[in-house]
């Protein structure tokens, strides 16, 4: 798929890898839409190229806010052929903590809005998807989900995390087997350690310490690198149904 043909819903592209994916996508020509809770931060994103940015505000587990946003979508661009999922969040807690059993409420959180709310934004990106004409690839569109080395490496703690990443990264062949009837690819990317604002409140001492874990190359990963990975994605039509590890080799320890 050429990119300058493409029009994008990206959730959760208000910041971090999000962000880095709308940004990427609108300098090479495509149109997209942020799907995002924060709307001060996703208004400021649309503002840096308002011709090819546009934002929503969504929650990404509610039928109705990604429904509003893909409306929105089609109506400003004329159709959507792209979804990157890459909203999400992750609160820590061990199975027996300090104050007992972990939270339901808690694990709960995490379930929906990583798992879920992946889920809700496919199934009603790939129900308009389908009403798209045949490209030359005989392509309708394409998915790109955001699980996370989490899912195959859990550490200690990350039970909910780890739960939420791993359901994405199983559904990822079974729904991509499904929509290829209708001519739409579905494709995961697991990263690794990234420089993101999920890391931003840790001090630089810790940074250091998890970048030094990465084989090669030994630091984070930059969100721009994500981007290009989801770019590629895109217009490489062969990848469909795999979940790609981006992580420089890294393989998490217990804890």
């Amino acid at each position: 798929m050429n990119h300058r043909e493409v029009v994008a819903l990206v959730t959760g592209g208000a910041s971090g890898l999000g962000e880095a994916t709308v940004l990427e996508l609108a300098r090479a020509g495509a149109k997209v839409v942020i799907a995002d809770i924060d709307a001060a931060k996703g208004e400021s994103v649309a503002a840096q190229n308002p011709d090819s940015i546009l934002f929503a505000q969504a929650d990404v587990a509610s039928e109705e806010d990604i429904a509003a946003a893909i409306k929105k979508t089609v109506d400003a661009f004329g159709k959507i052929n792209a979804a990157v999922n890459c909203a999400g969040v992750a609160d820590a807690g061990k199975i027996k903590g300090r104050k007992g059993p972990l939270p339901l409420g808690s694990f709960n959180k995490v379930i929906r809005v990583n798992l879920v709310g992946t889920l809700n934004v496919i199934r009603l990106a790939v129900q308009q998807m389908s009403e798209n004409e045949l490209d030359g690839e005989g392509e309708r569109g394409v998915i790109i989900n955001t699980a996370s080395i989490a899912a195959f490496d859990g550490q200690i703690g990350q039970a909910a995390y780890c739960a939420s990443k791993g359901g994405i990264v199983a559904m990822t062949l079974p729904i991509a087997r499904e929509c290829a009837d209708y001519g739409i690819r579905v494709a995961t990317i697991a990263p690794g350690l990234f420089d993101t604002p999920l890391m931003a409140g840790m001090p630089p001492e810790v940074k250091q310490v998890m970048a030094d874990n990465v084989p090669f190359p030994r630091r984070l990963g930059r969100p721009v690198e994500f981007a290009r990975m989801a770019m590629h994605v895109i217009e490489n039509p062969m990848l469909n149904g795999c979940c790609i590890r981006l992580d420089g080799a890294l393989r998490m320890p217990p804890k």
